[in-house]
């Protein structure tokens, strides 16, 4: 039997010490121990993109991250994005061009596009396919959500969509 490991970490801004078994993934770990019920779980391979979390200020996996990986870092979910206000813009373009049908995969792609947007203030529409390229979305066609992370991007830059 593998013994309980002691970690610490920022989570949304809160230090968080919890032990947990050195098995446990950082989505699991948000998810069932912290109720951070924004990270969802879709395929457990790190292929939907639907677990994305930001790690010191890096979007990785979750599902594929262990929660004892985490320990001393600081972790970021899509709570802690919206309850900031950070991507207040990008939900709203996202409610606004239809582009979060279920919303399943809706977290992990604004948590994408968000890092897309740090990363590239004005993408055009191949970088931003490019970029979302890791997440699945099986309801929108992603023509939405294109059209959602270019309206951001141009309204950030002060031009009109």
């Amino acid at each position: 039997m593998i013994a309980p490991m002691s970690v610490s970490l920022l989570v949304n801004g809160e230090p968080v010490n919890a032990v947990v078994l050195p098995r446990l993934n950082l989505a699991d770990f948000l998810r069932e121990d912290l109720e951070l019920t924004g990270t969802h779980v879709g395929c457990e391979h790190g292929v939907c993109g639907a677990c994305t979390v930001r790690i010191n200020g890096e979007i990785v996996r979750s599902c594929l991250t262990l929660a004892v990986q985490a320990h001393g870092a600081s972790v970021e979910t899509i709570e802690g994005l919206s309850d900031s206000g950070e991507i207040a813009d990008l939900q709203a373009a996202f409610r606004e061009r239809n582009a979060l049908q279920c919303g399943y995969c809706t977290p992990g792609m604004l948590m994408t596009a968000q890092d897309l947007l740090k990363q590239s203030p004005t993408p055009d529409r191949e970088a931003i396919r490019e970029h979302l390229s890791g997440n699945y979305c099986r309801c929108t066609g992603y023509q939405a959500i294109i059209d959602a992370v270019e309206a951001t991007a141009m309204a950030r830059a002060g031009r009109s969509s």
